[in-house]
């Protein structure tokens, strides 16, 4: 009969996720490959359009990634599309994930009742899931405490997980910047209540949490108006919205001034248009990985400078 963990193998676990992450990020740097077998990217590929076009697509990113990114993020809905061939084809890229030693985040955004999401722990998170990620992406929008269930479930099987909070959507903004009338966070932005929520799970843990934000690029000129600081974030941050988007090195310096270290930033169409050709792949991730880790470092430079100055 297995006993229970202790509380310090307990506590161990639930930082396990952004333990790893953080040797990977230190080791390759702060890019994570996206890997979203769009229709056009296959057939500009010379892929089919079906199942195993997305897998094949997937298989030459991870070999492009591998050794030159901090992990990969796979787009659910790219698979999804194909029911249950494409389910079986992300099985199947998600494992080759894991024996080549690759952090894997699955880019689900689920959202819903606790009762309902529970399930998830299974599909994803526990031993012998059959789509085993080390992370997931999440939206917030049933009330962030909706998620902490799942998020336990997360973190209890070395697990992370990345919730919505500024996304690089346009639209986005005029919810995540409203100002919240009841409740914990009365007077806040619903961007600042999900941050604030998703932080407390990393309060209580060295170095970077497990718990995750999902911090788009492209919101430099209304991150002001959330009352989000990514610098005081102590998890990682998954930033979409890097080239095909429209950010730019100066855009991950406005956003992320003052973090240190924690952004991972997500690239994919601008690393798979230079495909199939494994070399031109692998030598667009190892360009773009070099330009996004000079520009995260620039922005911690800047608020140092700053803090010197004041």
């Amino acid at each position: 009969m297995s006993s229970s963990p202790t509380d310090s193998e307990r506590k161990a676990m639930r930082s396990e996720f952004g333990v790893r992450l953080r040797i990977s990020m230190d080791h390759y740097g702060p890019l994570c490959v996206g890997i979203d077998p769009h229709r056009k990217l296959l057939t500009d590929w010379g892929y089919n359009v079906d199942a195993s076009g997305a897998e094949m697509f997937s298989m030459r990113m991870l070999q492009a990634a591998n050794g030159r990114a901090a992990a990969v993020k796979f787009q659910e809905s790219m698979f999804e599309r194909y029911g249950s061939k494409g389910i079986a084809a992300l099985e199947r890229v998600l494992f080759a994930a894991r024996q080549m030693g690759i952090i894997t985040i699955v880019d689900c955004l689920h959202g819903g009742l606790p009762t309902t999401i529970s399930a998830l722990a299974d599909a994803y998170f526990k031993s012998g899931a059959p789509l085993l990620a080390d992370a997931i992406t999440l939206l917030p929008y049933y009330g962030a405490r909706s998620l902490s269930g799942l998020i336990d479930e997360a973190l209890d099987n070395g697990r992370g997980v990345f919730v919505a909070s500024l996304t690089s959507n346009p639209e986005g903004a005029s919810l995540q910047t409203a100002i919240r009338q009841k409740g914990e966070y009365s007077g806040k932005t619903v961007a600042y209540g999900i941050a604030s929520t998703a932080q407390k799970f990393n309060d209580t843990t060295p170095g970077m949490g497990s718990v995750g934000l999902i911090i788009g690029a492209t919101i430099g000129q209304w991150i002001d108006e959330s009352g989000i600081d990514p610098s005081q974030f102590t998890g990682p941050i998954l930033s979409p919205g890097y080239g095909w988007q429209g950010a730019e090195a100066d855009d991950l310096r406005t956003v992320f001034k003052g973090t240190k270290g924690n952004v991972l930033v997500t690239v994919s169409r601008f690393i798979a248009k230079n495909g199939p050709d494994i070399s031109n792949l692998s030598a667009a991730t190892e360009a773009i990985a070099l330009d996004i880790r000079q520009a995260l470092m620039d922005a911690t430079l800047e608020a140092d400078d700053s803090a010197d100055q004041a």
